[in-house]
């Protein structure tokens, strides 16, 4: 049987792997950050009947301008953006390929701060873009002092920051995007995903750009709209940078569907955003919750929460899936990641994650140095 070693794929391609979580059939799924929330059924109709809508004009091709859809975006980020500003594709994936498209590939670099998303080396690899690795401080922040040492050492094309970072939960300060920025000639992007879960009031990476022609805001409908299966992510930057995108984009890259799903839930953004609150409920329950049965949470921004103390996470991880419970194992030593469910989901996972640390050795289960008599 032939493999992909006996292509003539690229040599840099060689060796790597695929990006993907593991896809269990189980009854509480908590691995890849979704929002287990359903769509609520009045948006769904009002979705659905968008959908009909458009599926007459399917014989025709899509606005290649997806108008209709960045005036929608632009309008529920405000900060005096306009549809100018906003540049939309399938997930924030597409959008951040296209962004080294645009402005990595060979001979280039890309500087991020791992742990954080695995998807940006990824897509660093598959447009030939070189990676650098810069190095965290304590508790997973990056400083304003750090990030500028790093863009000085390494003069990257692009700098990748994660806020709140992904698997950890990490805010970011808007300090270190400032010093970031004016360090390097290149684009600095702020990835903001998980935007939505910070605390109320807390300024994004979007305020700060008015004036920097280089920054780039990528944000998706995936995590707080519960739209991860539309696959819609978009970017609010400089129109320059619009522009940039243009020139990679393939043509007529965004569905009629994909468009009229998501200005049809954009319609709908309060309540759509209502499960928000609950989530973020949920993940501060946990974070409350999992240091009382002896294991290290980590602060978090996001919809999830990174917990450490585990002895054996992979033995954690296969009995929790013998409760029908899934959730990630990102090779971070002693450390397991869970996305905040429903209140009832929630405390399923800490039931379960309570009998296997009450149940197991020290070896093999439950929290480092915990000691049960």
């Amino acid at each position: 049987m032939t493999s992909i070693d006996d292509l003539p794929i690229r040599d840099d391609l060689r060796g790597l792997s695929p990006y993907g979580a593991p896809q269990k059939h189980v009854k509480i799924a908590l691995n890849v950050n979704e929002n287990t929330h359903p769509i609520p059924e009045a948006v769904a109709r009002s979705i659905v009947e968008a959908l009909a809508a458009s599926i007459l004009t399917v014989n025709r091709y899509p606005d290649r301008e997806f108008t209709e859809l960045r005036d929608s975006l632009a309008r529920y980020l405000g900060h005096g953006l306009t549809r100018d500003n906003v540049w939309a594709a399938n997930g924030s994936n597409e959008v951040l390929q296209q962004i080294l498209q645009a402005f990595g590939g060979p001979g280039r670099s890309v500087l991020a701060f791992p742990p954080t998303y695995s998807m940006h080396s990824i897509l660093a690899a598959s447009t030939g873009t070189r990676w650098i690795a810069g190095e965290r401080d304590e508790e997973f922040g990056i400083s304003p002092e750090t990030a500028v040492r790093w863009i000085t050492d390494t003069a990257p094309d692009i700098v990748f920051f994660c806020s709140p970072n992904n698997p950890t939960g990490t805010p970011l300060s808007l300090e270190t995007i400032r010093a970031a920025y004016d360090a390097t000639d290149g684009v600095v992007v702020v990835d903001e995903a998980y935007a939505e879960f910070a605390p109320d009031g807390e300024p994004t990476a979007l305020t700060l750009l008015d004036g920097r022609p280089r920054l780039i805001v990528s944000r998706t409908m995936s995590k707080a709209f519960a739209f991860a299966g539309a696959r819609v992510g978009y970017m609010a930057s400089d129109p320059a940078v619009a522009d940039a995108m243009r020139l990679v984009r393939l043509p007529y890259h965004l569905s009629t569907l994909t468009q009229a799903a998501a200005i049809a839930a954009l319609a709908h953004t309060r309540e759509m955003l209502a499960m928000v609150d609950d989530i973020k409920a949920q993940r501060d329950r946990l974070l409350v919750e999992l240091p009382k049965l002896g294991y290290i949470v980590h602060e978090s921004w996001a919809n999830f929460v990174l917990f450490g103390g585990v002895a054996d996470p992979n033995a954690v991880f296969e009995a929790l899936l013998e409760h029908d419970i899934i959730v990630r194992d990102l090779a971070i030593p002693n450390h397991l990641r869970v996305t905040a469910g429903t209140e009832a989901e929630t405390s399923a996972f800490l039931q379960a994650l309570g009998e296997i640390t009450a149940l197991g050795d020290i070896g093999s289960f439950g929290p480092l140095g915990r000691i049960d008599s």
